[in-house]
């Protein structure tokens, strides 16, 4: 099975640390690029890559630049935590736009999605990828909208479409609870391959994590269907990271951590469902 795709690829938000990454990872292995942001790009473009400076709201521009791609690698929009008006633009009606590109190319997606999609379960839980969305933020809300849009599309277009929920990636994890949630940049690049050379995807949901041992929160996705599995892990800076914990109970409450936290106004935490 060839390692590079038959036609170009399509990434949004290539110039954030992800989107590098990625265009970093991918274009090493010859793979055609289309790169498009709202920012500049800050590095050098691989060879075959072309970049072009964009706004997800401007539809017509991301249609155009989807023409003849087989896949859009959508880790483009809004990437924290902001108001409802700002994540709206381009993480609700930006992401329209990248599915009816799709759907015009027939080209499947790759969503940047996020553990923030299902912030609020608590860390007592261990959840399979077809859980309830419990989205912890405006952010996490765009996130969970960007999986039901996959599942829209897909049922009534046939666009196939997977939906990586990434948890923690930087290069190294930071605090006690990117021991469970850290990504590795090598398994973020290695799963989105998978999730484009695979060759039938349909809808699908996978945690995005590296091998690690604490991680005992999410289960049962589908990367078997894809053909992944995690090579890094976040086991060695365990020992320089065990202890490094926020103080805050409602961010160690929940798997989504301070992203629960921004705008709390309950008295209480919910009580958990049994």
């Amino acid at each position: 099975m060839s390692d590079t795709p038959a036609r170009p690829v399509l990434l949004t938000g290539a110039a954030g640390n992800l989107g590098r990454a990625l265009t970093r990872a991918l274009g090493a292995q010859g793979w055609v690029l289309r790169l498009t942001d709202i920012a500049p790009f800050p590095d050098q473009l691989p060879p075959g890559a072309v970049f072009t400076r964009a706004d997800l709201n401007d539809g017509v521009t991301m249609v155009r630049l989807a023409e003849g791609c087989g896949a859009i690698l959508h880790f483009g929009g809004i990437s924290t935590e902001k108001p409802f008006e700002e994540v709206l633009g381009p993480n609700i009606r930006g992401l329209f736009h990248i599915y009816e590109a799709a759907r015009r190319e027939r080209a499947r997606v790759v969503f940047a999605s996020s553990n923030h999609a299902i912030g609020f379960h608590e860390r007592t839980e261990t959840i399979d990828a077809d859980t309830n969305l419990l989205p912890d933020t405006y952010y996490g809300l765009s996130k969970a909208y960007g999986e039901l849009m996959g599942r829209l599309y897909w049922y009534k277009h046939g666009v196939e479409s997977v939906s990586i929920r990434i948890g923690s990636s930087f290069p190294e994890p930071t605090n006690a609870r990117m021991l469970a949630t850290w990504l590795s940049y090598g398994d973020l690049a290695r799963l989105v391959a998978r999730c484009v050379l695979a060759e039938k995807v349909g809808c699908r949901v996978i945690w995005g994590t590296s091998k690690n041992a604490r991680m005992t929160w999410w289960r049962n996705d589908a990367r078997e269907a894809v053909g992944w599995s995690p090579q890094d892990s976040a086991d060695p800076f365990a020992g320089q990271l065990a202890g490094k914990v926020s103080g805050d109970p409602i961010e160690e409450r929940y798997m989504g951590g301070g992203y629960c936290s921004f705008d709390y106004s309950r008295d209480a935490p919910v009580p958990r469902e049994r």
